[in-house]
């Protein structure tokens, strides 16, 4: 039993000194790791470096440029998650977005500013 400690926390050591002594550029795309059952392996230990394969998930307007304010769908997405009943937009203008729906059997109408994050400015 002794031993099996002994081992582990050698074992423990060993990993953060290896975790330690990595180049900071390895550090800034991840290192995840990994105890437990494996599909094929059985149990194992494992180490990986590097990033998943990360996507951009920005949306274009038509100008191709980088738009972060809030767009429609965004404001739409963000009445749903409030808990607003069939949804849509009714008004949008150069400042704000305007959304109508229900929520508890009432109307409702909320206005999203067109900021980043889709700030709520009336409800």
């Amino acid at each position: 039993m002794i031993n099996k400690l002994k081992t582990a926390a050698l074992s423990a050591l060993i990993g953060l000194g290896t975790i330690t002594a990595m180049p900071a550029a390895a550090q800034a795309e991840g290192v995840y790791l990994n105890y437990g059952t494996g599909h094929h392996s059985g149990v194992g230990i494992g180490v990986q470096i590097g990033d998943y394969d990360r996507h951009d998930y920005r949306e274009y307007r038509r100008d191709r440029r980088y738009f972060r304010g809030c767009s429609p769908e965004r404001a739409l997405n963000k009445a749903e998650r409030y808990g607003v009943r069939r949804a849509r937009v009714i008004d949008v203008n150069r400042r704000t977005i305007e959304v109508a729906g229900r929520k508890h059997g009432e109307r409702v109408r909320i206005t999203f500013a067109r900021a980043p994050n889709c700030p709520i400015v009336r409800w």
